[in-house]
């Protein structure tokens, strides 16, 4: 790859939620750190210190491919956008609007996914959503029932004044390691003590007072068992709970029912540490609780948060500093994403689509009106591919490796009429591309993406893109124009600025406000960064009080038989989510725990496995071999494999099944054979 003059302006590292400034370093020729709103000290964990591998990587795409007689072969943009323009214009004319699905980034900036949202609707269909879908929606669809906001409720800074952290299903020592090392680890060594649930010990759990290793899909047992404690011992704040919540007497009864220990036991956890994690939390001043994916990827992840929103209802421990519930999000911008409507049920600013006043409002600013009739969710459109979805436009994502029932999600991809890529590598999912669009990286672009604790942060281009490749906005562009004829705004300023007029929650924010700081939504003007600590007086509904809520125990959709394990998944510190970017950097090397899969010593006992072992993995869904390690870090009857590898992939194992109100699949919980690999199956 040729040279490209590179300049150090301010960035955000493109991998996790949490927002770090990041930029080109001249003098050593890598990404450094800069003192931004949330790494404060300029501090990056190895992921953000190795971001710009991907940046002068040699396998980038640099020229547009187009399939010719089964082969991708190079084209120019012009013959590319052709054929994208005509076979956009056929499927249309021929099935209608709603026979497309647009996949948005999580991983690309507020401006990029807001314009392609507005092509999604401008061509007459609400088919688009992000792999958000895939990670949070079931903590967005419950949060947002209850509280009136699916994000978190508090800010970093505030979270530090907490006596008791809740960390639940969450692993923010390797998964988020600067919100751990520069937030939560210094209010621990103050004094704040941390309760940790999640099946296997990890980074996070070495900071914890109490481990809960919950059996995977038992949350609901375990978080009940927790509010029947806080109850049935008065540690409930009464005064909260009259002025600000609902239902309290229903579920007071339920819970006085509930037998403690039985429900530790159907979760998998001792009753004596339960209740003591239920007296902590309960008995604290302040109490924040973190959630991550662990809660909600099961089809039941939207009950499995509605029992979590329970516990800082019944405490008191909402509307303040220290308190309330924070998602920790995945990538760099799954929570702006949803923000600027990148999802099928919303309008920018998380308006909905069947709302009249709403498509009225977003009409105003757009010059047409949105359609009314919410579209499909990624995975309900990757099921219908050849059927009532005919083409499809992937924006940096990855579904073939992203997507539960890897294998499966193959197949569906064979049966589209057409499909437009639009990446920076040749990823699995481009293998099935008709047309594929070279777009830019971090370093190529500039715009805003929101942090998890709803941040919105700009980022400056250090670079220009390598060869023929064009900055994702200038495709974008190009691609509404034609395929829509929609003339959209020229600049990522302008762009930004037309978003804060259609999405109420950032209106007054400005490229001049946000500057090499952030502004935070809910925003207004005159404000100097927005409200940082939600739910002060009222919830997002407008409503001064929020339900409690009955939760019943949903049981996982695969059921085990003799022999099987339970799989559960999630990440590590040296790699993110499918590895589009990560894995094909030279820093970011596989090391031990990355790819293999955790077992422990009794559960390899009974099978004949030693540690290092090859062995085969499988269900009706796939295979997949892998190496072992054998350690009592994960629970008996569990084992555990990262995401983060398209061989292995472990997604050829997870199952689809869908939680019925957020659309999420289950991947916290599979069932599978392991039995050791022998010289005979090669």
């Amino acid at each position: 790859m040729s040279e490209r003059p590179a300049e150090p302006n301010e960035s955000v590292c493109p991998y996790c939620g949490v927002g770090c400034g990041i930029k080109y370093d001249t003098d050593r020729g890598s990404a450094v750190g800069w003192k931004g709103p949330v790494n404060t000290k300029g501090e990056l964990c190895p992921k953000g210190a190795a971001a710009w591998d991907v940046v002068e990587h040699e396998d980038r795409l640099t020229q547009p491919l187009v399939r010719v007689n089964g082969r991708l072969v190079e084209a120019t943009w012009e013959e590319a956008f052709d054929i994208i323009e005509r076979e956009f214009d056929h499927i249309v004319t021929e099935h209608g609007p709603d026979s497309v699905f647009f996949f948005t980034s999580s991983g690309c900036t507020n401006e990029e996914n807001y314009l392609l949202q507005k092509t999604a609707r401008k061509l007459g269909t609400n088919n688009i959503d992000n792999c958000a879908r895939l990670c949070h929606s079931s903590t967005v669809a419950a949060m947002g029932n209850r509280f009136g906001a699916g994000a978190m409720t508090n800010s970093l800074e505030d979270l530090m004044e907490a006596d008791v952290f809740l960390v639940t299903g969450a692993n923010p020592a390797e998964q988020h390691p600067v919100i751990f090392r520069s937030y939560l680890l210094p209010a621990l060594k103050s004094g704040t003590k941390m309760i940790h649930v999640d099946p296997r010990e990890n980074a996070t759990t070495k900071g914890a007072d109490i481990h809960l290793p919950v059996k995977p899909g038992f949350d609901i047992p375990l978080l009940n068992a927790m509010a029947a404690v806080i109850v049935e011992e008065g540690l409930v704040d009464e005064a909260f709970v009259e002025e600000r919540t609902t239902g309290f007497d229903e579920l007071r009864e339920y819970l006085a029912d509930i037998d403690v220990d039985a429900e530790a036991a159907r979760a998998g956890v001792d009753p004596e540490d339960l209740k003591a994690a239920a007296r902590l939390y309960g008995e604290a001043g302040r109490a924040a609780i973190f959630t991550g994916m662990g809660m909600s990827q099961h089809h039941c992840g939207t009950d499995n948060v509605h029992t979590l929103i329970n516990l800082p209802l019944l405490t008191g421990n909402v509307g303040k500093a220290g308190t309330g519930v924070n998602p920790l999000r995945g990538q760099n911008n799954v929570q702006g994403a949803g923000d600027v409507g990148g999802l099928p049920n919303v309008l920018p600013g998380y308006q909905d689509v069947t709302d009249e006043d709403a498509r009225a409002a977003v009409a105003e600013v757009w010059g047409f009106e949105p359609p009314a009739l919410p579209g499909l969710t990624e995975v309900e459109a990757t099921h219908r591919f050849g059927d009532d979805v005919r083409a499809a436009y992937v924006f940096g994502e990855n579904p073939i490796v992203g997507e539960p029932n890897a294998n499966q999600v193959r197949k569906q991809f064979e049966k589209l009429d057409f499909c437009v890529v639009h990446d920076v590598f040749l990823t699995e999912t481009a293998e099935y591309a008709d047309v594929i669009l070279p777009g830019s990286v971090w370093a190529e672009k500039s715009g805003t993406v929101t942090n998890t604790d709803r941040q919105v942060i700009r980022m400056r281009k250090n670079v220009d893109p390598p060869g023929n490749a064009r900055p994702d906005l200038d495709i974008l562009r190009e691609f509404a124009a034609r395929v829509t004829g929609m003339d959209a705004p020229e600049t990522p300023e302008a762009v930004f600025d037309e978003l804060c007029a259609a999405a109420p929650i950032y209106a007054g924010m400005s490229y001049e406000g946000i500057g090499t700081g952030s502004q935070r939504w809910p925003f207004s003007e005159g404000a100097a960064e927005g409200m940082a600590v939600l739910h002060t007086d009222t919830f997002g509904t407008g409503s001064k009080t929020a339900p409690l809520r009955v939760v019943e125990h949903v049981d996982p959709a695969d059921q085990l038989e003799d022999g099987e394990l339970v799989l559960t998944t999630g990440r590590v510190l040296q790699h993110f989510n499918t590895g589009a970017l990560s894995r094909r950097s030279g820093v970011l090397m596989r090391m031990r725990g990355e790819d293999v899969l955790q077992i422990h010593p009794d559960d390899a006992a009974a099978r004949g496995i030693e540690d290092g072992d090859e062995v085969h993995v499988e269900n009706e869904r796939g295979t997949v071999t892998v190496a072992t390690e054998v350690t009592p870090a994960v629970r008996r009857g569990t084992v555990f494999m990262t995401f983060h590898y398209a061989d292995p992939l472990v997604n050829q194992l997870t199952g689809d099944a869908l939680d019925p109100t957020s659309k999420i699949p289950e991947y916290k919980h599979s069932a599978v054979r392991v039995t050791v690999s022998s010289e005979a199956d090669d």
